[in-house]
């Protein structure tokens, strides 16, 4: 019955691309076939921290890892920026949460072994200052990780931390700027953070800077492994 609901409403209300942003072709696709063709996935060689393409398979680790440490155990992206910049940008502040469904879905089939390996209690999204959130309306960290749980069975925990300063946007930021704009951005909101491992989830992974904030309130608060999944991952500065 949910399918075939899913499926009248797909009819009169059909799925937008990822990629185009036109109706999906076929209509019951999550993309369209030629769009996905479009999409650049990180490929190995890629850093043992951060999961990013190094084109050097004698490198353990990216320029952006071998120069500091991080807070987080490691991690892996999805996709390289560039080719879904646009896609994340109507995802974030457009109001185009279906692309979830087919980001997840991408994440389950190609990161599926290192979020297996991860054995993690919990998925945490990258929490969103509360007006922020209210004016955008959603979380797309948040909608990403339930979509991501959907497909895993590994449950969200959006309850753990929260983002208790509102911090300039990072894109026009310097490493060392970025660093500053997060202290004390983000505030562990329960007293009995009782996980040993975790997952956090983010749509976009640069140096590292956001990632590593939440990761230090999680790891002072017990957690023992914090890993990270991207949607998809930058240059670095």
């Amino acid at each position: 019955m949910n399918t075939f609901l899913d499926a009248i409403l797909t009819l009169f209300y059909p799925r937008r691309c990822p990629v185009c942003d036109e109706p999906v072709k076929p209509w019951n696709g999550l993309i369209c076939r030629e769009c996905g063709e479009t999409l650049s996935y990180v490929k190995p060689p890629r850093c043992m921290k951060c999961g990013k393409h190094i084109g050097d398979d004698r490198k353990e680790y990216c320029a952006d890892c071998a120069g500091h440490s991080h807070f987080y155990d490691s991690g892996r992206a999805l996709f390289s920026y560039p080719s879904v910049s646009a896609s994340i940008a109507r995802f974030k502040y457009h109001g185009r949460r279906e692309y979830a469904a087919f980001y997840a879905a991408r994440m389950a089939e190609v990161l599926g072994n290192f979020i297996r390996a991860c054995g993690a209690d919990a998925l945490v999204p990258v929490p969103l200052h509360k007006s922020r959130k209210q004016k955008r309306g959603y979380n797309q960290a948040e909608v990403l990780a339930r979509e991501l749980s959907a497909l895993t069975g590994i449950p969200v925990r959006d309850d753990l931390i929260g983002r208790v300063k509102e911090t300039a946007p990072m894109k026009e930021l310097s490493a060392a700027d970025r660093q500053n704009n997060l202290k004390k951005a983000f505030k562990i909101l329960r007293n009995d953070v009782k996980l040993d491992t975790i997952i956090i989830i983010d749509d976009i992974y640069t140096t590292g800077s956001t990632i590593d904030a939440v990761s230090r309130e999680l790891k002072n608060a017990g957690v023992g492994k914090v890993y990270f999944v991207a949607l998809a991952i930058g240059r670095g500065i």
